[in-house]
């Protein structure tokens, strides 16, 4: 237990690491213009992460400030498809510490797991289900956005943002498979924004690649 602790704490402190050293590199060295709204929000969002990849029901603290800054940036760049999704994400997650709470492994006891859930896994019909439907719905979105709206990104932002939609409510729901949906959305969320030039966000996605995998590695445990 003492090990996995310092794992964690070593993996939020290498995260947070990336994001001002991003912030501070893009500004100084690059010439980019990046504002501390992106700093905080990225690091925001890797506190909340590292939590939801421990299974830890305080990712919900941080998750609602992560979710306010990163939206005024998407405002900002004209990211439509963001902007309505993380509208969606404080909506679900006010629903998400409610079903959380219920999954609490430690909660009646008191014990050291009190703030841990137990999470549980889909079936394979509906993992084929939902592949087939996201792919289909985000290639029908991102039409949309390039048809009707001035999106600089119109397809990106739908691959993106139709997926996210699914992993959220898996995540929500405490079930496993939230995981790979996160991982192919945060990397392409990486290309997103670095075409967008803001490093800070591209930063904080590719580490959110790498929380993906902590995150299943910690599930898996978590079901034991």
């Amino acid at each position: 237990m003492a090990s996995t602790k310092w794992f964690d704490y070593s993996f939020l402190a290498l995260g947070l690491l990336i994001q001002v050293v991003t912030f501070y590199f893009s500004n100084t060295f690059q010439g980019v213009d990046i504002g501390y709204i992106s700093l905080v929000s990225g690091c925001l969002g890797i506190c909340s992460v590292c939590l939801t990849a421990q299974g830890n029901i305080l990712t919900f603290v941080f998750g609602f400030a992560q979710v306010l800054t990163y939206t005024y940036l998407c405002v900002a760049q004209r990211f439509y498809g963001e902007i309505a999704i993380n509208g969606y994400y404080f909506i679900t997650m006010i629903y998400g510490v409610y079903v959380w709470r219920r999954r609490l492994k430690g909660a009646a006891d008191g014990s050291e797991s009190k703030h841990l859930v137990s999470p549980r896994n889909l079936s394979l019909r509906a993992i084929m289900f939902l592949a087939v439907a996201t792919v289909l719905f985000s290639w029908l979105a991102g039409i949309g956005l390039a048809r009707w709206t001035d999106d600089t990104q119109p397809y990106l932002d739908a691959f993106t943002t139709v997926p996210a939609l699914v992993a959220q409510v898996l995540m929500i729901l405490v079930y496993r498979n939230h995981w790979y949906i996160w991982l192919a959305v945060d990397s392409l969320s990486v290309v997103l924004w670095l075409r967008a030039g803001d490093y800070c966000m591209a930063a904080q996605y590719a580490f959110w690649c790498a929380n993906c995998l902590y995150g299943l590695r910690r599930w898996k445990a978590l079901e034991q």
